[in-house]
């Protein structure tokens, strides 16, 4: 089958609807949810390793990011083939950094001040593995 004849469902399996799932995540964070955590206390600690949750402002920036993302890996709008191509590989190689970050215990070093013991432990058991999945998945999309 070739790129021509491959429908928008065809492309980013499970990787499109998992970057849509994570960002409406993010934007239940950004309108005050703590979801699936019991406070924002614990959700601020579990998830960014501080004390606060970052502003609504940040949560929707991260939201439209991962929304981006997950259209460019379903190929649901139509874009040149060199720039889908330039787009994924931005895509890919930005969660393979975070997952790799994660993995080697260096997430603060791309968002300062992530350094809680329930972030560090959660990182290298669900966030990073997690990035490194969706990079992959990104990759296979190309």
């Amino acid at each position: 089958m070739t790129e021509r004849t491959l429908s928008a469902k065809d492309h980013g399996g499970l990787t499109a609807p998992t970057l849509i799932a994570i960002a409406g995540l993010h934007v239940m964070w950004a309108r005050g949810s703590s979801f699936p955590f019991h406070s924002r206390d614990e959700l601020a600690d579990s998830v960014v390793g501080t004390k606060e949750v970052p502003s609504s402002a940040a949560c929707f920036a991260v939201a439209l990011s991962l929304m981006v993302a997950a259209v460019v890996v379903a190929g649901v709008v139509p874009l040149p083939r060199r720039i889908r191509a330039l787009a994924l590989r931005i895509i890919a190689t930005t969660l393979a950094t975070r997952g790799i970050a994660g993995l080697l215990g260096r997430t603060s070093t791309l968002s300062p001040g992530s350094e809680s013991a329930a972030f560090k432990r959660l990182d290298k058991r669900v966030y990073a593995p997690l990035c490194l999945w969706l990079a992959a998945g990104v990759r296979r999309s190309m």
